[in-house]
């Protein structure tokens, strides 16, 4: 059975996540204030940010970037967005 939470990012009652995404308060947090909708794009979000700025995630220096990236993307500010990436177009016509 899916939950419904009111999501920070979008301001809309959206479906939530089936458990918290790791322990602790932030965790707990995210599980309580974000749709998964919002957390899947995060989640592409920092793929491309690992992948583009060549992260190793057991950096706590890297780890920290992250953990302020996806504060920053879940709470609708200004994050660092991976450089040279072009959404692909999408064809009116489809």
């Amino acid at each position: 059975m899916s939950r419904t939470v009111f999501c920070r990012k979008y301001q809309s009652d959206m479906e939530g996540l089936p458990r918290p995404p790791f322990p602790g308060p932030k965790g707990q947090d995210i599980f309580d204030h974000v749709s998964q909708q919002a957390w899947k794009e995060w989640l592409h979000e920092q793929t491309m940010l690992i992948n583009e700025k060549h992260l190793n995630v057991m950096d706590p220096e890297a780890k920290r970037f992250l953990d302020e990236q996806r504060d920053r993307f879940l709470n609708n500010e200004n994050y660092e967005k991976a450089e040279g990436y072009v959404p692909p177009a999408h064809d009116a016509n489809k």
